[in-house]
């Protein structure tokens, strides 16, 4: 499946980005302007994760969370990193198999991350970057 069209369905897909269709481009846009709150809510749920643990990983306070929620649409910065780990959760998904096979290995301690589970990095840039790279060891063979 082609990442970005993989992105846009982890993001709310037709129902919630109506004006992307998929466009690498659009959504490009609509990240820059914020993405819908209920983009916020599809994560959650394709991570099988509760707000809480999704708002750590955002770095995103729950306060700031219910804010956002009232108003419907995240800020540039939040939209960027929730796109950011939609798209590490999609390719783990890959990887993987599926999202549920992806959740579990997100969420366990891993040895090849010094011991800690995935989701945990997903938090930095350099982190997603980390999880990404172990990802493509895996799907390579190359696993360690």
């Amino acid at each position: 499946m082609d990442e970005h069209i993989d992105l846009y369905e982890l993001l709310g897909g037709a129902g919630v980005l109506r004006d992307v269709h998929g466009q690498p481009d659009a959504l490009v846009t609509t990240i820059r302007e914020g993405l819908p709150y209920a983009s916020f809510e599809y994560v959650a749920t394709a991570l099988a994760s509760d707000r809480d643990t999704l708002s750590r990983v955002l770095t995103i306070p729950a306060r700031t969370l219910q804010r956002r929620r009232k108003e419907a649409r995240l800020q540039p910065d939040e939209s960027d990193r929730l796109a950011r780990l939609a798209r590490v959760v999609g390719r783990a998904g890959r990887v993987l198999g599926d999202l549920e096979r992806a959740n579990r290995w997100l969420a366990r301690p891993n040895r090849a991350l010094d011991g800690q589970p995935p989701l945990t990095l997903l938090d930095t840039d350099l982190g997603c970057e980390q999880v990404t790279n172990l990802l493509g060891r895996i799907e390579t063979g190359v696993y360690t």
